[in-house]
């Protein structure tokens, strides 16, 4: 299967997905975009970690696994992220996403 520019493997079955975030949204929701990105809309500010962690917890529950397989490999001060999703294949993270 040929993943798209968002979605990639790294080492030891740890899925690696690049998205945006939109803190102070008023909706919370994850949307995958026509040309494969995917943007987190949350309701958090972007204080004191609340936005990551809320960032986090959505991906926990469109996932439907634990937070603590879930965890912010890049960009922790910005809009811009890198989740790394512990525990689980590119297909599978892929097909829970897309709606």
């Amino acid at each position: 299967m040929a993943f798209p520019p968002f979605i990639y493997i790294m080492q030891h079955n740890t899925a690696y997905i690049d998205i945006t975030v939109k803190p102070r949204s008023s909706r919370r929701m994850i949307r995958v975009e026509d040309d494969s990105r995917i943007v987190a809309f949350i309701n958090a500010p972007p204080v004191d970690g609340k936005a990551n962690e809320e960032c986090i917890e959505l991906f926990s529950d469109a996932l439907g696994i634990a937070k603590s397989r879930i965890s912010i490999f890049r960009g922790h001060h910005g809009r811009r992220k890198t989740l790394a999703i512990d525990g689980e294949s590119a297909e599978t993270v892929l097909r829970s996403l897309r709606p």
